[in-house]
């Protein structure tokens, strides 16, 4: 081994098994770091992500014959890593080991890394000489990378877009920023936590047997589990009625009350008694998703549950969607699926919808019968809404969500296909459209950026979807500007990334 090596110890930081908190150079996190996880806290906390850091390079010509790692660590990333600490919340950074450049200094670190039982390497690149192949060494653990640079850490960045592309054909995990913006940092960590979470992740499906929905690979279980980790467990609409007769009646009258009645700007066609049976099914839900371990179901809702038993579960989806959790209808398998792989990354829920073409003003029409009242995550206030029924049978409970308060917001829409997938594609929130009573009831009309309208319908699905309706159809809708967002989690698990409007295969 290499002298330069031997500084590894010396460098050491955070100590073989200290997290951020509690190492020489990052000490001093609260007990509050973990204040802000991704999951509500009607759940179960799951058990943190462990990231290992390491800051690559020592002194050098670049950044600047003056740059002084050990100070940037303290002054630079301590601030930066406590930030991120507390709003990730389930995160445990781990490490800090500061290496000089050479592959021989990162293969000494390697067994290290294994010892500790890291689920993630996020590498703080500082300086430069030949660092390309310790990035590739990192990621040749398996484990998902990521590496962040501020500008002038050096030249290396050249070699990592093609070492993401080659990397993906061995199973490399690679994500990458360079950016003067620390808040780099904490995206970064957030989207490492995905693989993790969706290989610990159980989903339920709610209907008959063959009742999953969407492309074909995402309704094979065993291809789900083969593909991201994620466990789905079936339950038959009798197993569900005898969940739902567990739920006492008074329980069911006190969540009608206080969450949905009280709090609506108006109800128009469903009854009381209606919406009450509505929010049993939604305890029985929850109840359901707690005992299995589950935190997303998916149910064949239209035609596929007893209704006169049960209501419609469009108020109980909404509920789950706003406590940090996914409740998602028409067993569609493909949008729970990137609801999942959207939450664990950011802690935004997502909004199923039927788009429509609207090329009067460049737009889409999102639209759907369920929507999450909290757009923006658990934490956010609830947006206005009215309780109304389902609009295409006006049956039931259903909800009118109104956004007026968020015009001029960006907004970008998925569709994860055949579990290989993600088209992407993003606008600007214009109007809520209130002009008729056709299509859904929460309708969200968002001008498209990443292409136009026209574009968009010439390519709608990039020629990777095949023609079943569903498929074809269900959009998946988040508050916010996520293209990176999703080029990474793609990127993560092993999936193609394509602009949709732009885009065909």
């Amino acid at each position: 081994m290499c002298d330069l090596c031997n500084e590894i110890s010396r460098r050491t930081f955070l100590g073989t098994s200290a997290a951020l908190s509690g190492g020489l150079m990052f000490g001093g996190l609260s007990e509050s770091a973990a204040a802000s996880p991704v999951i509500g806290s009607e759940w179960e906390p799951l058990p943190p992500v462990r990231v290992y850091v390491v800051f690559l390079g020592l002194a050098a010509g670049w950044p600047s014959t003056r740059f002084d790692p050990e100070r940037e660590i303290q002054y630079v990333f301590k601030p930066c890593f406590d930030k991120a600490a507390r709003n990730l919340g389930d995160v445990e950074f781990i490490g800090g080991d500061l290496i000089p450049q050479g592959i021989d200094a990162t293969n000494a670190l390697l067994p290290k890394i294994a010892e500790q039982n890291a689920d993630a390497i996020l590498v703080v690149h500082f300086s430069c000489a030949n660092t390309d192949a310790q990035f590739a060494a990192f990621a040749s653990t398996g484990l998902p990378t990521a590496i962040y640079a501020r500008p002038y850490a050096g030249h290396e960045w050249t070699y990592v877009a093609e070492l993401q592309r080659e990397g993906a054909k061995q199973g490399m995990k690679i994500i990458s920023s360079f950016s003067r913006d620390l808040n780099e940092v904490e995206r970064l960590v957030g989207l490492l936590r995905v693989p993790k979470r969706m290989k610990n992740a159980k989903l339920i499906v709610l209907g008959n047997p063959g009742c999953a929905a969407g492309t074909i690979e995402a309704c094979d279980y065993g291809k789900v589990k083969e593909k991201f980790g994620t466990e789905v467990i079936h339950v038959t609409p009798d197993e569900f009625v005898e969940m739902h007769r567990s739920i006492p009646d008074k329980d069911a009258v006190a969540e009608a009350e206080e969450y949905w009645i009280n709090m609506a700007q108006d109800i128009w066609e469903p009854s009381r008694e209606e919406i009450i049976k509505s929010c049993k099914t939604h305890l029985a839900t929850r109840k359901l998703m707690k005992e299995r371990g589950a935190r997303a179901l998916c149910m064949k809702c239209l035609g596929g549950i007893p209704i006169d038993i049960l209501g419609y579960p469009c108020l109980g989806f909404s509920h789950i969607l706003d406590d940090g959790a996914i409740g998602a209808c028409e067993a569609d398998m493909d949008s729970t699926l990137n609801m999942m792989m959207m939450l664990y990354a950011t802690g935004l829920p997502g909004f199923i919808t039927d788009p429509v073409m609207d090329y009067a003003k460049n737009a889409v029409i999102h639209a759907h019968c369920v929507s999450t009242t909290k757009m923006d995550g658990p934490q956010s206030p609830r947006l206005p809404f009215i309780i109304r029924s389902h609009l295409e049978d006006n049956l039931g409970a259903a909800l009118r969500v109104i956004v007026d308060r968020d015009i001029d917001r960006e907004v970008t829409w998925t569709k994860l296909a055949h579990n290989d997938v993600i088209l992407a594609a993003t606008g600007k929130l214009i109007e809520d459209y209130n002009l008729d009573d056709r299509g859904c009831r929460t309708r969200m009309v968002c001008e498209v950026t990443s292409s136009t309208a026209r574009e968009l319908f010439e390519k709608w699905g990039g020629n990777v979807i095949g023609r079943d309706i569903m498929s074809r159809l269900h959009r998946t809708l988040f508050y916010g500007n996520h293209m990176d967002n999703f080029r990474d989690i793609a990127q993560l698990l092993g999936l193609k990334f394509m602009v949709e409007g732009k885009d065909w295969a």
